[in-house]
């Protein structure tokens, strides 16, 4: 029991040491991103999934048990793939060119992007859907700080809130099929099942009755 022990004490220290090695930092900051990508993966999605796949998917307990697990690893699986890919790749043009310029981070996602996240499916989409939204805000406000575009001189904030809010109820309304189904799934819950109702049963208390009433 005490040779065990023993042993792996030298292990973990043979491991520490190898981790405070400068010229393999490089290599073991690309396994590290992929640990992170994975944890952080499945932080992000496991509660997304199960708050939506109660609310909005029918089927049974084990069904939907399935469907959050699937979408959980889906998704940690892509993050950690593209961060090992990203990191990978720009420690591959650091070396190769001797340092680092802004090029080889634009380069090295482009192409995880390409082979991780170049899949259309729903998990994919929501992913590129919220770095679309992010990227539009940061250029906007890049724009301004590098003199593009005149510093507003009230919050533009109110007006875009109104033009996103009328332009996705108006496609909501007429042109339904445009938007992701999950997103469907809010807007009928909010603003469809809410104009249907038979007593104070699904008035209040339940969204849709499920006897034969």
């Amino acid at each position: 029991m005490a040779g065990g022990g023993d042993s792996l004490r030298a292990l973990l220290r043979a491991a520490n040491a190898l981790l405070q090695q400068r010229r393999y930092h490089a290599a073991l900051a690309v396994i590290k991103g992929f640990r992170n990508g994975a944890v952080y993966g499945a932080k992000i999605r496991a509660p997304h999934a199960l708050v939506m796949t109660f609310l909005f998917k029918s089927g049974s307990f084990r069904e939907k048990l399935k469907s959050i697990a699937q979408a959980t690893y889906a998704h940690s699986r892509n993050l950690a793939y593209f961060v090992f890919t990203y990191k990978g790749l720009l420690a591959a043009q650091s070396r190769l060119q001797g340092k680092k310029i802004p090029f080889h981070s634009f380069l090295a996602a482009c192409i995880g992007g390409w082979l991780v996240f170049g899949d259309n499916n729903p998990i994919n989409s929501q992913i590129i859907m919220y770095l679309l939204s992010r990227i539009l805000f940061g250029l906007s406000r890049l724009a301004v700080e590098k003199g593009y575009i005149p510093q507003p001189r009230q919050d533009p904030f109110p007006l875009l809130a109104a033009l996103v809010w009328g332009t996705v109820l108006w496609l909501f309304e007429y042109h339904r099929e445009t938007l992701q189904p999950s997103l469907q799934s809010s807007m009928t819950y909010l603003y469809e099942d809410s104009d249907v109702w038979h007593d104070v049963s699904d008035f209040l208390i339940y969204n849709k009755r499920t006897d034969s009433k």
